[in-house]
């Protein structure tokens, strides 16, 4: 039987943490690509550290996506996160663009040819999940966490909060009675600083973005609210520690509290399963739950390259479901076509819309106008119910 009482923990880390500028440029440079060729291929691989950015990987796309363009990509996607420090700097950084052509084996068996529909662009597991715990449908603790580092970074853009540099970091403790949040144990703060900034100063600012993002009555102990609990952090970023792309796939997906198959979103267009059929599988997930069916649903999906269905559907309701998880399994087939077409056409991905989903989590956001976050949309809800009912 679940456990009902526990503390249960999730972590963010800012845009400006060195693995999530490596996300952002890696997405920025498929962007690219996808606004000259909505069907281009890219495969993206961003490492960074002290004024250094390398780009690796395989792409298929126009020939007018030339190296200049992707390092300007690249300096615009630093520049963008705020980096103009003497450590790394987004004019002065070494920026090696070292993509080549995608490889022709892998080619043979995603393209469509004949009767052969579009396969996958390699084989995997990828899970979605969504649970009643927040308006969003997400978990509690990686909510918060996100959200206490966006707020701050919002206002250190705005010039509001000109204290903060962009590297930080997020986690959020919270106790579970009977199953659902009641309550904040901790909350651990990191963020990088102006070298004049006191650590008092500091944790008072900080304060203020944990106490507006959590619920009222929810702020922890003055004993367990740590702000840079190492003391200062004024070098950050890659020149404190070295970044590369997909290294954050927790902090991506559901904050550890739900599996997870192991391959990385940023960098990758949406031929690659890693990435559309996860935003598939939380796409299905949260319009389970919008639809009554359960207060909480895992999915899992999986694919075998160059091979259009999915091989496998499972949902596990966690005891919470008004229904049969194997009714809710064959409906699914009925209501979307989860081949990587399928997917790529219902939920729209051939657009530049990734660089957005860098920081901050790829689930939990408002789907918007252009077709950003689409997977969160709840527009399966009802024909999900009429083939159960």
């Amino acid at each position: 039987m679940a456990r009902s009482n526990y503390l249960f923990t999730s972590e963010s880390v800012s845009e400006g943490h060195p693995d999530k500028v490596c996300d952002r440029i890696s997405d920025a440079v498929l962007d690219l690509y996808l606004s000259a060729d909505p069907f281009a291929r890219v495969a993206c691989e961003t490492l960074t550290t002290t004024n250094k950015i390398v780009l690796a990987g395989e792409v298929r796309g126009p020939a007018s996506i030339t190296k200049e363009k992707i390092e300007e990509t690249a300096r615009n996607a630093v520049r963008e996160i705020g980096y103009e420090q003497a450590g790394f700097h987004w004019k002065h950084a070494d920026v090696e663009v070292l993509l080549h052509a995608q490889s022709a084996d892998i080619a043979q068996g995603v393209d469509a040819a004949g009767n052969k529909d579009e396969g996958a662009g390699d084989q995997g597991i990828m899970f979605g999940y969504a649970c009643t715990e927040t308006d969003v449908l997400m978990p509690a603790p990686i909510i918060y966490a996100h959200r206490i580092l966006k707020r701050m970074a919002e206002d250190r853009h705005s010039g509001k909060r000109p204290e903060f540099e962009p590297d930080a970091k997020s986690q959020v403790t919270l106790r579970y009675e009977g199953g659902k949040p009641v309550g904040v144990t901790s909350v651990v703060v990191s963020t990088q600083h102006k070298e004049h900034v006191s650590q008092p100063e500091l944790r008072e600012l900080v304060r203020a973005y944990v106490k507006e993002v959590l619920p009222e009555g929810w702020f922890p102990s003055e004993e367990e609210f740590y702000v840079n609990p190492t003391g200062k952090f004024v070098i950050g970023g890659p020149d404190g520690d070295a970044g590369l792309t997909g290294r954050k796939i927790i902090v991506d997906t559901y904050g550890g509290a739900a599996p997870h198959g192991g391959g990385a979103f940023s960098g990758k267009d949406p031929t690659k399963v890693d990435r559309s059929a996860a935003y598939a599988a939380r796409y299905v997930a949260k319009n389970v739950v919008a639809a009554g069916l359960a207060d909480r649903c895992t999915l899992q999906l999986s694919y075998a390259i160059g091979v259009s269905k999915p091989l496998s559907i499972y949902v596990d309701l966690h005891g919470t479901g008004k229904v049969d998880e194997a009714a809710i399994e064959l409906a699914i087939p009925r209501v979307i076509d989860l081949s990587p077409r399928g997917i790529r056409e219902h939920l729209q991905l051939n657009r530049p819309i990734y660089t957005r989903t860098s920081s901050y989590g790829h689930f939990g956001r408002i789907p918007e106008a252009d077709g950003g976050f689409s997977w969160e949309k709840t527009d399966l809800a009802e024909k999900l119910k009429a083939e159960i009912r």
